[in-house]
């Protein structure tokens, strides 16, 4: 198929469950990798309502199939209504929609059930709504399809961290932190096959239910409640004996591993300590950070081969200063030059949207968008399902 250039819009919430992320993007094969041009980015959070019912059924132990179709429903009408006021506000013209959807469970290793065993994965938001409302085509569902060859259904940012930031004389490692918070690598003239990408942990998804529980916030902005409080070491320190951590990549992980119930479990702890409300968000927020760093010294430094690392974070956890100065600190010896991706022309909030923007553009031009050394498929994978408008 012949490429052809085209204006895609992007559409990501995560695993925060706290909004709705756009990107627009004109992409264009150029040589050997497409080039991308961000054109607008809008962010949506959820209402309150539709927040509540996200949250409510995640790793629900039960919920009725008219609650899920409704869910799915809501999500779909939230999509439309986001790309449609993007494309209106910033005066551009559609020809593609790639939405990841709303996770609401993410099995990556194979588990039995009904007879059979099997990994699988599940996203929400009807791609009809957006297709009928934008009036051209959804790509949705990009998950399946790399779970099926092989791999783990995620991550699937790598291909847009390669495509953008690979670089002839400088190791890169793209942080994204968002809810999970997870690494893509990229050694100095690496090609794609040499990548290594994997959620190294929790991200913001510890640290916003400690800030909703104990302060009634959202989330910590800028991280200035946890830098009032102080690490509770022997909590920390427990955490990290966790047995995901010393998984080797590739690996994920979700709110099955990081959700409400480890956030109750890391709450009480803290408070066996009789720690200050403040020392609580300081530790979690210390997690997060460690968890980073420990992950890159691990499995990543051997690899980057002693040429200069830029360490470039995306994500909401990139405007929390409390952590950016954690990771600074533990990532600086190692030889690593912390960055923000606004640096190189793409904004934090930005990146994941993007990415499913080019998602979809390769899978409408039927091309792999897997990146089999980062998932760990046995083979590159078109992703996602069209629907039409």
């Amino acid at each position: 198929m012949r490429l052809t250039p085209m204006i895609v819009a992007g559409v990501m919430s995560g695993t925060s469950a706290d909004g709705i992320d756009v990107a627009v993007v004109r992409i264009a094969p150029v040589k050997r990798r497409p080039q991308l041009t961000l054109l607008a980015y809008e962010g949506f959070p959820y209402p309150a309502a539709l927040r509540r019912s996200v949250l409510a059924a995640m790793n629900a132990v039960s919920i009725s199939t008219a609650e899920l179709a409704r869910l799915n429903w809501r999500l779909g009408l939230a999509y439309a209504e986001a790309v449609a006021a993007t494309a209106k506000k910033h005066r551009v013209q559609l020809e593609l929609v790639g939405c990841h959807g709303q996770t609401l469970f993410h099995q990556a290793t194979a588990a039995s059930y009904a007879g059979r065993t099997f990994a699988c994965t599940w996203q929400l938001g009807e791609p009809a709504a957006i297709a009928s409302e934008i009036g051209v085509p959804v790509v949705s569902n990009f998950r399946p399809a790399d779970i099926f060859a092989g791999g783990q259904g995620a991550p699937l940012v790598p291909l847009l961290d390669y495509v953008l930031f690979a670089d002839t004389k400088r190791g890169r490692v793209l942080q994204n932190i968002g809810g999970i918070a997870n690494l893509t690598s990229i050694p100095a003239g690496a090609g794609a096959d040499k990548v290594i990408a994997f959620d190294t942990g929790p991200g913001n998804m510890v640290m916003d239910a400690l800030a909703q529980e104990l302060f009634g916030k959202t989330y910590d902005r800028n991280g200035a409640i946890a830098a009032r409080g102080t690490v509770i070491a022997p909590v920390l320190n427990e955490c990290l004996l966790l047995p995901y951590f010393k998984l080797k990549p590739p690996r994920t992980a979700g709110r099955e591993q990081f959700g409400r119930e480890y956030a109750a479990k890391f709450s009480a702890a803290c408070r066996r300590h009789g720690s200050r409300p403040e020392d609580a968000l300081a530790t979690a927020t210390a997690l997060t950070a460690e968890s980073i760093a420990r992950s890159y010294a691990q499995f990543v430094r051997r690899k980057m081969r002693g040429a200069p690392v830029d360490y470039i974070v995306s994500g909401g956890g990139a405007r929390n200063a409390t952590l950016t100065s954690m990771l600074s600190q533990r990532l600086g010896p190692m030889g690593c030059e912390l960055a923000a991706s606004e640096e190189f022309g793409l904004p934090a909030e930005a990146k994941e949207a993007a990415a499913f923007a080019l998602l979809a553009w390769m899978t409408w031009h039927r091309l792999p968008g897997n990146v089999p050394a980062a998932t760990g498929a046995k083979r590159g994978a078109i992703l996602g399902q069209v629907t039409y408008a």
